[in-house]
């Protein structure tokens, strides 16, 4: 078990902690929002880790099979207990139909993947796919701690719009994920119907060789 790999596994870790945390309601004082604030802080943490092992994997030359497994179900199973306990813990701003969608992103983009693996080529990360994250990673933080503050004190006065930005966030997510879904959906289309194209040339070229060795004979 290597170190990225480890970091890997904190990530998974951190899934029932979080769970844990933001379905326990006598975890903390209500009233001080330390359940908001640490859910917040696991969940911030646990995304950090994705980049990191990434980049130490690479950078030690540590990439292996079970980091190439392990790393993309800990990033689908971190959003997908994100979003359903979402769901439960602030419905007003979650509500269930947009915990399907945002999963349903995830698992379309890893089925499409598996197939293009199958067919020998890949689905590289667009730059659209790595900003929905990080506003993924702001809505459920916001949406974590507008259950508690819909605005916090800035010099003393309520100004800051909690709610209202993770509204907003969400939303964005919501439709951020739609556009990328279809982006790496296009982005397959294109490889798997070139491929296909190919792969009728070369049946065409083969039989018109074995056509003329039959006439030659």
């Amino acid at each position: 078990m290597n170190l990225p790999n480890s970091i890997t596994l904190t990530r998974i870790a951190a899934i029932p902690l979080l769970i844990w945390i933001l379905c326990t309601p006598r975890f903390a004082n209500e009233h001080t929002g330390q359940r908001e604030i640490l859910a917040s802080a696991v969940f911030i943490l646990a995304s950090i880790t994705d980049g990191i092992d990434g980049y130490l994997a690479r950078k030690r030359g540590q990439i292996t099979t079970m980091g190439m497994l392990l790393d993309p179900l800990a990033d689908k199973l971190l959003v997908a207990a994100a979003f359903i306990t979402l769901v439960q813990f602030n419905p007003a701003l979650v509500p269930a139909w947009m915990a399907v969608v945002v999963i349903g992103r995830e698992f379309l983009v890893s089925g499409l993947r598996s197939i293009a693996a199958s067919e020998g080529f890949t689905i590289q990360a667009s730059e659209l796919g790595k900003f929905k994250m990080l506003v993924q990673i702001i809505s459920v933080v916001a949406v974590i701690l507008a259950h508690r503050w819909h605005e916090w004190p800035v010099g003393g006065i309520y100004i800051f719009p909690v709610y209202w930005i993770a509204w907003l966030a969400i939303w964005f997510m919501v439709l951020l994920s739609l556009v990328s879904a279809l982006d790496y959906f296009i982005a397959f289309w294109s490889r798997i119907d070139r491929k296909s194209e190919k792969r009728r040339r070369r049946t065409f070229v083969l039989a018109r060789r074995r056509k003329s060795d039959v006439q030659a004979v």
